[in-house]
């Protein structure tokens, strides 16, 4: 198995299948690569396909009518996003922009429907995937109701370490690949306020902050004080 053969195994969409169904959704994969700020797709344009990333990461985002931007989330290798237009096939509710180079696994849905009208066990998979995005929208909307900004970013900080994180002698180093005004939109403050928690997280030895990165020294403290 190739690396990317491995990526997409972990992705929901191939997680239920044996190697015969993978290796015929494979077939249908259209391969995209894209350069860093390069927009993949735009809120409002029409959805017909999903995408699986197989290297880098993608922020996906929402406009306000006064223009400022919301970062919904940011995802990375292994990771699926536009399926929802598969079962809701209306306009797109965000645009997906490259933070850094990406590849990615196009799959069109026409291709997608028929697949999965014979393998219903992988349909199930997907439902569970939006299911999963769902409750963390959820979470993330309480957060923003009942949860500090400290506590917010040290809560977003932990869930990019969960998954971008590699363990270092010197700490847990994160490579989020976001600038502070990226951060910020990610938490639901301003910048200013995100860089002054940082600075009392840095000040109280807990991480130190690098460019486009953080490396989180006690993990227990900012574990504590996201909660």
């Amino acid at each position: 198995m190739d690396q990317t053969d491995d990526v997409l195994s972990k992705a929901p969409l191939f997680a239920a299948l044996n190697d015969e169904g993978a290796n015929a959704l494979r077939a249908s994969i259209t391969e995209i690569r894209l350069g860093r700020g390069q927009r993949l797709f735009a809120e409002g344009d029409a959805g017909d396909r999903l995408y699986v990333i197989l290297s880098g990461k993608v922020k996906l985002t929402r406009t306000a009518v006064d223009g400022r931007e919301n970062l919904l989330g940011v995802l990375g290798p292994g990771e699926m996003f536009g399926e929802l237009s598969l079962f809701d096939p209306r306009p797109r509710t965000a645009s997906a922009i490259a933070v850094t180079d990406v590849v990615l696994a196009g799959l069109g849905h026409d291709d997608l429907r028929p697949f999965l009208a014979d393998r219903p066990e992988v349909a199930v998979h997907l439902l569970k995937a939006l299911a999963q995005r769902l409750r963390r929208t959820n979470d993330v909307m309480a957060d923003l109701v009942f949860t500090d900004v400290p506590g917010r970013v040290a809560k977003q900080l932990l869930d990019l370490a969960e998954r971008f994180g590699k363990q270092g002698d010197d700490g847990l180093h994160v490579h989020h690949d976001l600038t502070q005004e990226e951060l910020a939109q990610l938490v639901g403050a301003s910048r200013e306020t995100v860089n002054k928690a940082l600075a009392d997280f840095a000040g109280r030895g807990w991480l130190r902050i690098e460019a486009k990165a953080v490396v989180l020294v006690d993990v227990e403290r900012m574990q504590k004080r996201a909660r």
